[in-house]
């Protein structure tokens, strides 16, 4: 009995993946050489693919540029003072919207950059705040 579950485990562990994991691997390397991996330990190598899991929101604020605001304007006080009172989960899910990820890159926070800028619209009411996620940019009407 126990030799029927160690080779039923290995089968479904081991043996049925090996085509699709090689073929899978072989793709990889060939756009990932293996070589440029190696200076990483494997925890780091994780947070260079799946970037960082845990922040300092703080950052974020520090490193944000404004454009046709400034840091004292009304509306970005206020957006500051809603984004603390928010729960972790939410301040991901911003963070989604702003780059189309909930992780920071491998960089880290204190890299992170982006800009918050007036569309300068004529009726703001009628216009939703909006990102372009390649360049990191939130259009925040006032």
């Amino acid at each position: 009995r126990k030799e029927f579950v160690d080779l039923y485990v290995n089968y479904v562990f081991n043996e049925s993946i090996r085509k699709p994991f090689e073929d899978f691997m072989q793709g990889f390397l060939r756009g990932c050489p293996a070589r440029k991996w190696k200076m990483f330990l494997p925890v780091e190598l994780q947070t260079v693919l799946e970037g960082h899991k845990k922040f300092d929101w703080r950052l974020l604020e520090k490193n944000v540029t404004y454009v046709r605001y400034g840091m004292l304007d009304r509306t970005i006080r206020n957006f500051w003072t809603v984004f603390r009172k928010l729960p972790e989960e939410k301040k991901k899910m911003f963070l989604a919207f702003l780059s189309g990820s909930d992780r920071i890159p491998g960089r880290g926070l204190e890299h992170f950059r982006f800009s918050i800028v007036d569309p300068q619209v004529e009726k703001p009411d009628e216009l939703y705040p909006s990102a372009n996620t390649c360049k990191l940019i939130l259009f925040l009407p006032r």
